[in-house]
């Protein structure tokens, strides 16, 4: 089928092929190259560059027929060499712009386009990692460590590396420290650094502060050869207003939203995609279908997918759509296209929306009323988690809803419970710098919220430090204070994570069901004065079960019970209050060897009250946290003698691992 057609038609998910600059003959020297530009309302295009001393007359482009799209072979143009296009608009005004389909690209302050043949410019060994994906939909552990490249690690000067210098470190330290995933933040080519690549001006580009096309390539392969995925961040949402890029390419608005009211988005200064313009939608698609097909990537994360669906986003002026609300239709229907295009092309691919509206079904498929992504970013658990864990200790108990609410949405996608880079910036701190209190409550703290992301259901994400609990903020033009990690607390803290991320990954209970109550049990959801809560996690057929307390205050308990789901014998696996990780070692509780056993209970005391527990189940299914019965086992007042419990001592600010051994005889 003819591919400009498709183009026109916005159905072209591979015009990549179409436009640009191609070498003429699929020649391996790079020798002649044929350029492609999409003007259509341009009255010439020629193309400058060093082949040609930069005139504009020296080789004009020529209309293909009524497609909007203007070509010509150079045979002249070298790999390497430098070019851009010459727009000459109705008005006769002359623009030089770079190529929006280019390949590689000058490194910032410069902005031209670079030929770049990508023909046989890498030899992949990643063939038995790509065998063995499966479906992004399937269950398994997602660990995400996320990554800004330019400041993770950099030379002792202060440069930054080279995709391919860099990719064996960090391929290395995710192995080492627990992580099966990378995000990268925006590498498509941009031209303001403080913008962390959320401006791009590249959509096919990658950034050539850390190198070539086939760097990058050689930095997905060497993380693909250590079992870790890749997923980019990626922004088809806005994009900037740079005269040398997309912004009025050819004199009009023409990726842009001719609508002057909806083609801005004035808190971020950027410019909005034309939705509706089916050759933008064949531009947008063929980026996405381009870094997954060319460059091996298992995910692309969709950055502000909310200011795509609404069209009042950041807007006070906005008028409703056709059907009477502020839904972008036009922006939807491109999402849900591109999703299912992608999901029934490489369903291995993981499609993330950061999306932090009410908006339903994100990850539902298109067939099913559904966006087509396969998972949400859960903006609403981030926020109210940390909401709750930089309140004061004595005031958690006003904030007890922010933990236990999310569990009456948990389930209704499939979400990535994120601590992101957007939480370590703008003055709202580092994670530990939110934590209240001295010191050592402020790491304790932290350690226990750490335990708490990793057994909530919901695959999950961390910024880069998070890890090792950086005091100041994240700072993206110098690297990561590594040096922290010699003073005993952050040291204790890296440990710490890494311990409990490796316990992730070899826990089925932690990830086999995270989509339904099946996997998911509160004990105790209610105990606001203690602000002490226990659930329980499990795979699909219940053979590993691992209870989890969190005690989010200060105080410590040398006897409380807590309520189990059976009767037997459980065996603490991690004890965030560990002396090694810098916790107090309250009760000598050591996470090798220690059983707890469910208490004695009289056959008279174990039929009383039959049914109470099928009935709790089945009131939280049914109703969530609100239709848990009050049930506050720590207090002598209740009966414990309702289910089975254990009497074990709680730390202070301390997160619990329990793992269910089954029922070898009761004992104190």
């Amino acid at each position: 089928m003819n591919p400009a057609w498709l183009f026109n038609e916005g159905k072209n998910v591979q015009s990549y092929r179409l436009l640009g600059a191609l070498p003429a003959n699929e020649q391996k020297d790079g020798s002649g190259f044929r350029f492609a530009c999409w003007a259509p309302r341009a009255e010439a295009v020629s193309v400058v560059g060093d082949f040609n001393g930069w005139d504009p007359l020296a080789h004009p482009l020529q209309p293909m027929d009524s497609t909007g799209i203007w070509h010509m072979i150079v045979p002249e143009a070298r790999e390497w060499q430098r070019y851009k296009f010459s727009i000459r608009t109705r008005t006769g005004q002359q623009l030089l712009k770079a190529d929006p389909f280019a390949r590689h690209a000058e490194t910032r302050p410069n902005t031209a386009s670079v030929l770049y043949n990508p023909n046989n410019d890498y030899t992949w060994h990643d063939d038995a990692f790509c065998a063995s994906r499966k479906d992004a939909t399937e269950a398994g552990p997602l660990n995400i460590y996320e990554v800004h490249l330019g400041s993770w690690r950099r030379y002792p000067d202060g440069n930054v590396y080279n995709y391919r210098d860099i990719a064996q470190q960090l391929a290395d330290y995710c192995v080492n420290m627990g992580f099966n995933a990378v995000e990268l933040m925006p590498i498509m080519e941009y031209p303001l650094d403080a913008s962390w690549g959320y401006q791009s001006t590249g959509y096919f580009a990658p950034t050539s502060r850390y190198g070539t096309p086939a760097d990058f390539k050689a930095f997905v392969d060497i993380m693909h050869q250590a079992n870790i995925r890749v997923i980019l961040d990626w922004v088809p949402a806005h994009f900037p207003k740079d005269d040398f890029a997309l912004a009025r390419f050819d004199g009009l608005p023409l990726f842009e939203h001719p609508d002057a009211a909806l083609a801005e988005h004035a808190h971020w200064g950027t410019l909005v995609f034309n939705y509706g313009l089916k050759e933008v939608v064949s531009f947008l698609m063929s980026s996405a279908w381009y870094w997954i097909d060319e460059f091996h990537v298992d995910g692309l994360r969709y950055d502000a997918v909310s200011s795509m669906l609404y069209l009042n986003f950041g807007r006070s002026n906005a008028r409703p759509n056709k059907k009477g609300g502020y839904e972008d239709l036009d922006a939807i229907a491109f999402l849900r296209q591109l999703n299912q295009r992608l999901r029934k092309a490489f369903p291995y691919c993981i499609l993330a929306a950061e999306e932090s509206s009410a908006y339903s079904r994100v990850t539902y498929p298109v067939e099913k009323g559904g966006l087509g992504f396969t998972h949400k970013w859960n903006m609403g658990w981030m926020n109210d988690t940390l909401r709750y864990m930089k309140s004061d200790y004595y005031a958690r108990s006003q904030f007890h809803e922010k933990v236990t609410f999310s569990m009456m949405y948990a389930f209704s996608e499939r979400f990535i419970l994120p601590f992101s880079h957007d939480e370590v910036v703008h003055g709202k701190k580092s994670l530990l710098g939110r934590m209240p209190g001295d010191e050592w409550r402020r790491f304790a703290s932290l350690r226990a919220c750490y335990m708490y992301q990793i057994s909530h259901p919901g695959a999950k994400l961390n910024f880069m430090g998070n890890e090792y609990a950086p005091y100041i903020e994240w700072r993206y033009y110098e690297e990561l204070e590594w040096f922290m990690l010699q003073y005993d607390k952050h040291n204790a803290m890296h440990s710490f994570c890494r311990d409990l991320n490796h316990l992730y990954l070899d826990s089925p209970a932690f990830w086999e069901v995270d989509d339904s109550w099946e996997g998911f049990q509160w004990m105790d959801a209610n105990d606001r004065e203690n602000s002490v809560f226990s659930y329980v996690r499990m795979n699909a057929d219940k053979s590993e079960i691992i209870l989890v307390v969190l005690n989010m205050t200060p105080a410590s308990y040398p006897s409380f019970k807590v309520r189990v789901p059976k009767e037997g014998q459980y065996r603490l696996i991690l004890n965030s209050d560990l002396p090694r990780y810098g916790g107090s070692g309250y009760a000598g509780l050591d996470e090798d060897g220690v059983v707890f056993h469910t208490i004695d209970r009289t056959p008279s005391e174990k039929k009383k009250r039959p049914g109470m527990y099928e009935r709790l189940v089945s009131a939280v299914k049914q109703n969530g946290v609100a239709g848990t019965p009050k049930n506050r086992l720590n207090d002598d007042r209740q009966s414990i003698i309702d289910f089975p419990a254990i009497d074990m001592p709680i730390p202070p600010l301390s997160g619990i691992y329990l793992l269910y051994e089954g029922d070898v005889g009761n004992k104190r």
